[in-house]
């Protein structure tokens, strides 16, 4: 089985004039359809400029990234935006919403990009509203909202499109324990149900929701293993 993500010697580096400031020094990692990692490093590591890529927001300097059988590492803007809407499903610790928008609307606006008509845009914004627990709240806003209802909003916007990773940075940074509880508990029911889940925290807690932990130190793998526990958890 092919990987659903296939990284070969990732390299990302910025300029300040002539000096060059390598952030990621040659990563190679593979991640298999419906595998669950969190991708973990401190401040400087190079998680976030890894996820950046991974998510196709920005493009490495050199090195290949083979996203769903599709090489995304030369792509142009318009091409990656594609990729984007198709591909990933995003979700991020600010949430995103649009605030005049109540939450079915919220869920359904990747939709819109994908040229979907309003009415089935809506019944299926419903039915991730319902995956998530929240079809009594389809028609609140975001201030109207607890920051955990706001969250699990945006994980229902990533998982409309059907996508071939969701990709959450930080989640439950904005969150309190119990609630951070609930959301990982969410992500685990969408890996059970056969998404890739690619999680981006620097919380060991969090991280260890998760069945494979990668580490990233000055922009190279320092490790790169198994979570025994959840493994033993699940009965695996």
């Amino acid at each position: 089985m092919d990987p659903i993500i296939h990284l070969k010697d990732i390299r990302k580096s910025y300029f300040l004039g002539k000096n060059e400031l390598p952030v990621l020094r040659g990563l190679n990692v593979q991640i298999n359809s419906n595998e669950y990692v969190a991708l973990m490093g401190p401040s400087g590591s190079g998680k976030s400029t890894l996820m950046n890529i991974l998510g196709c927001l920005d493009t490495p300097t050199s090195g290949n990234y083979i996203l769903n059988g599709q090489d995304v590492s030369k792509m142009e803007d318009n091409d990656l935006a594609d990729v984007r809407n198709k591909e990933i499903g995003f979700v991020f610790q600010q949430f995103n919403l649009m605030p005049r928008l109540d939450a079915l609307e919220n869920v359904g606006i990747p939709l819109i990009y994908a040229g979907i008509s309003k009415k089935e845009r809506m019944e299926r914004a419903m039915e991730m509203l319902e995956k998530v627990g929240l079809q009594d709240r389809a028609d609140h806003k975001p201030n109207e909202l607890s920051g955990g209802q706001c969250q699990r909003v945006a994980i229902a916007r990533a998982l409309i499109n059907n996508p071939a990773i969701i990709l959450a940075d930080e989640p439950t940074g904005n969150l309190d324990s119990k609630t951070s509880e609930e959301i990982m508990e969410i992500f685990s029911t969408i890996h059970a149900s056969g998404n890739t889940v690619v999680l981006v925290t620097h919380e060991e807690d969090i991280a260890e929701h998760a069945r494979r932990i990668i580490r990233l130190l000055d922009g190279v793998i320092e490790s790169d293993r198994m979570n025994e526990m959840v493994k033993e958890a699940s009965g695996d």
